[in-house]
C-alpha cells in the first residue's frame, strides 16, 4: 500500500506504473488480504490504581497480575451482588450498560486501525444505529411485557401500534445518510467500516436482548448461566496457573488443558449447588413481572414444577457410593448441568474467537477499562454466547404457554374483541366438560 502511494507520488514510470497508480486509487489505497497492511492499534495503558501498584511492587509480575486480578474479581462480584440486591430493574441497567461499553470498545478499535482516514460520519452514524437498533429490540420488549401499562397512556398506544415502522424508518435514515456519505477514493473502505458497525451490533445488541429475555422467565435463568461463566473464567485460570503444563489453543497461548478440564469440573459442580440454593427463593425462581398498579417488577408465584424437590432413583452404579437408592433435588438442578457444561465446553470458545480478533489486529485487549482484566468486552466475551443458548434453551426445553402474557395481551384489545374471546374460551371449556352450560329459563 505505501508502495503504491510512493509510485503514484513520484514522477511517471511508463504504462505499468500507470496501471499501479490506478489500480491503487480504484482500490481506495486499501488491501486487507496482506495482513502486514493492518495498521496497529497503539497499546493500552496500565490503569492499575497507584496503591495497588506500591503494595505489590516487590512482587514479580507474574504474581502481581495475579494479585490484581484476584482483587478486581472479587470487587467486581461483590458490586454485582449488590445489584442483584437492588432489583431486576437494576440488572436490566447493568445489562444496557455492558452492552453499550462493548460496543463502544469495538467500534473504537475500528477507528483507531483506520483513523488516519478520517471517514465522515463513521462514528456518529455508528452511534446512531446503536440508537436505533436499542430503540427496536426494547420496544419490543415494552411491548410484550408491559401492555398493560401501555394502555393507560395514548401517548405510547401510538409509538407500539407502529413501533416497527418506526423502527425501520429510523434504520432507512441512517442507510441513506450512509450513501450520501460516501467519498470517492474510500468506498471500499467504508463499507468495511459499515459491516464492522453490523457485526457490531450482532454481537452486542441482539445478545444482550437475549439476557434481558432470559432475565424475565426468572432471575435464576440470568444468574446460574452468567455465575457458571464466571466460575469457569475463575477456575480454569486458577488451574492452569497452578497445574498449567500442555498449551490448549494456538488462539490463546496462555490456555492450558489442566486448566480447560479444571474449570470443567468446577463450574459444573458449583452450577449444580448455586442452583439448589436460588431454587429454594422465590425472588429468583418466580418470572420477572410488571406490576402495573404499583409500578414496580414484582417477583412472586406458585413455583412451578422445576423448582419443587422431587424424588429421583439413583442408578445401581452410584448407590454403593452415595449409600442410598433415591435422591432429592429441585429438577432444574438437572438443567443447570447442561447450563454449566455449555459454560465450561463451548462458553470457552466465544474467548478464542475474541482472542483471534485482537490477533488480527494486534493487540492485547479491547481497553484497558479494569486493570489486570482489559476491556469490558474481554471480561464477557463468552458471555453473549452463553445468552444465545440459555434463550435457546428455555424456548426447546422448558417454556410453555405464558398465562401472564397472554392475559396482557387480552386487555390491550377492544372491548368487542375480548367478548368474543370469552365467548369462545366458554365454550370450548363447556365441550371439555370444564363449565358446566348455563340453564335458560
Amino acid at each position: 500500500m505505501a508502495g503504491l502511494r510512493r509510485r503514484g507520488a513520484g514522477p511517471s514510470s511508463g504504462s505499468a506504473g500507470d496501471k499501479d497508480v490506478v489500480l491503487g486509487e480504484r482500490c481506495g489505497d486499501l488491501d486487507l488480504r496482506n495482513g502486514s497492511d493492518i495498521p496497529e492499534v497503539s497499546p493500552s495503558t496500565d490503569s492499575t490504581p497507584e496503591i495497588l501498584k506500591k503494595a505489590l511492587s516487590g512482587l514479580s509480575s507474574r504474581w502481581k497480575n495475579w494479585w490484581i486480578r484476584g482483587i478486581l474479581t472479587l470487587a467486581m462480584i461483590s458490586l454485582f451482588f449488590l445489584i442483584i440486591y437492588l432489583g431486576s430493574f437494576m440488572l436490566m441497567l447493568l445489562v444496557l450498560s455492558i452492552q453499550v461499553k462493548c460496543f463502544h470498545e469495538i467500534i473504537t478499535i475500528g477507528y483507531r486501525v483506520y483513523h488516519s482516514y478520517e471517514l465522515p460520519w463513521f462514528r456518529s452514524l455508528s452511534w446512531y444505529f446503536l440508537l436505533c437498533v436499542n430503540y427496536f429490540f426494547y420496544g419490543e420488549t415494552v411491548a410484550d411485557y408491559f401492555a398493560t401499562f401501555v394502555q393507560r397512556r395514548e401517548q405510547l398506544q401510538f409509538l407500539i401500534r407502529y413501533h416497527r415502522f418506526i423502527s425501520f424508518t429510523l434504520y432507512l435514515t441512517g442507510f441513506c445518510m450512509f450513501v450520501l456519505s460516501l467519498v470517492k477514493r474510500h468506498y471500499r473502505l467504508q463499507f468495511y467500516m459499515f459491516a464492522w458497525t453490523h457485526v457490531t451490533l450482532l454481537i452486542t445488541v441482539t445478545q444482550s436482548h437475549l439476557v434481558i429475555q432470559n432475565l424475565f422467565e426468572g432471575m435464576i435463568w440470568f444468574l446460574v448461566p452468567i455465575s457458571s461463566v464466571i466460575c469457569n473464567d475463575i477456575t480454569a485460570y486458577i488451574f492452569g496457573f497452578f497445574f498449567g503444563r500442555t498449551p490448549l489453543i494456538k488462539l490463546s497461548p496462555k490456555k492450558t488443558w489442566e486448566g480447560f478440564i479444571g474449570g470443567f469440573f468446577s463450574t459444573v459442580a458449583f452450577g449444580f449447588i448455586f442452583a439448589y440454593v436460588l431454587a429454594q427463593y422465590q425472588y429468583f425462581v418466580c418470572p420477572v413481572e410488571y406490576n402495573s398498579e404499583t409500578n414496580r417488577f414484582v417477583t412472586e408465584c406458585a413455583p412451578s414444577e422445576l423448582f419443587q424437590i422431587q424424588s429421583y432413583s439413583v442408578p445401581a452404579l452410584l448407590q454403593a457410593v452415595l449409600g442410598r437408592e433415591t435422591i432429592n433435588m429441585y429438577p432444574f438442578q438437572i438443567h443447570s448441568i447442561a447450563l454449566s457444561t455449555f459454560a465450561s465446553l463451548i462458553g470457552p470458545f466465544g474467548g478464542f474467537f475474541a482472542s483471534g480478533f485482537k490477533r488480527a489486529f494486534k493487540i492485547k485487549d479491547f481497553a484497558d477499562t479494569i486493570p489486570g482484566h482489559g476491556g469490558i468486552m474481554d471480561r464477557f466475551d463468552c458471555q453473549y454466547l452463553m445468552a444465545t443458548f440459555v434463550h435457546v434453551y428455555i424456548t426447546s426445553f422448558i417454556r410453555g404457554p405464558n398465562p401472564s402474557k397472554l392475559l396482557q395481551q387480552l386487555l390491550v384489545l377492544q372491548p368487542e374483541q375480548q367478548l368474543n374471546v370469552y365467548k369462545i374460551l366458554k365454550s370450548h371449556l363447556i365441550e371439555k366438560g370444564i363449565l358446566q352450560p348455563s340453564l335458560r329459563r
